[in-house]
């Protein structure tokens, strides 16, 4: 499953890479081929067109990104295995500092302070 969905995010990629270069940022790219309005696919549906498959592309690289990361296979030692901050988190005992620390009283009135 998880080679699968690999080889789904590559492609996905690589569309995605060819459907931003054909776009131009001002409005022109593909769609400026495309002038006359009488043709089946006029300038606007074709930038409506790319617009749509950049975020269905987006989008399914993001599912496909989630879902492969849920599918990795690891073995039973990578599973029990702790990271390094975990094992000196367990080696440290707890050391809070006992807070014996309380603030002098105030001065009483009886006695003048100098």
């Amino acid at each position: 499953m998880y080679y699968l969905l690999s080889v789904l995010i590559l492609i996905t990629c690589i569309l995605l890479i060819l459907i931003v270069l054909v776009q131009n940022s001002k409005g022109g790219g593909l769609a400026s081929n495309f002038a006359s309005s009488n043709q089946v696919l006029g300038a606007r549906k074709t930038t409506d067109f790319l617009e749509k498959a950049t975020w269905t592309l987006a989008i399914a690289l993001l599912a496909f990104s989630l879902l492969a990361s849920l599918t990795i296979q690891r073995t039973d030692e990578e599973i029990e295995q702790r990271s390094l901050i975990e094992d000196k988190a367990i080696s440290i005992p707890d050391e809070t500092p006992t807070n014996n620390w309380a603030p002098p009283p105030p001065p009483s009135e009886e006695q003048p302070i100098n």
